[in-house]
């Protein structure tokens, strides 16, 4: 026991050294967490800006574009069904716009009448074949706006 010198050492000074270091360790700790919760932030809005939630479609509306090309070449007067129910979507539409959107908005123009509209629908889903008809319906309402332009 002779051999052990014990050294007076400064007050407080390994206290010191365990405090900084136990406030580095939060610190970090606390970074890493603002990191997580903004990664998780950023990849939750990525995932809704990439893909806006779809209204439940019911009626002949529900079907792909696939399904309506097989459906009014085996039975003709089914395009009539589509258009009518085309049409009362496109009036729903119209009606839930709020004041001064889409204001005059004419869904059967002289210039662009039901039977061109059906055949933009028929075209529409020939190109597209895995969307589904109410697809085919939005972008006709979006043309008959470009109608109302000119």
């Amino acid at each position: 026991m002779s051999n052990l010198v014990s050294r007076p050492r400064p007050p407080n000074c390994g206290a010191g050294l365990h405090a900084r270091a136990g406030r580095h360790v939060g610190r970090l700790f606390f970074v890493a967490a603002l990191c997580f919760a903004a990664v998780v932030a950023v990849d939750a809005s990525r995932d809704l800006r990439a893909e806006a939630p779809k209204a439940t479609i019911v009626g002949l509306g529900a079907a792909t574009c696939q399904r309506f090309n097989d459906d009014i070449k085996s039975n003709p007067l089914l395009r009539r069904d589509y258009l009518a129910w085309a049409q009362g979507f496109m009036s729903g539409t119209l009606s839930s716009r709020p004041p001064g959107v889409d204001e005059g908005l004419d869904l059967a123009p002289p210039t662009f009448d039901v039977m061109r509209q059906l055949q933009f629908l028929e075209d529409y889903c020939a190109r597209n074949v895995s969307l589904d008809f109410s697809d085919a319906v939005t972008a006709l309402y979006k043309r008959l706006r470009e109608e109302g332009k000119t």
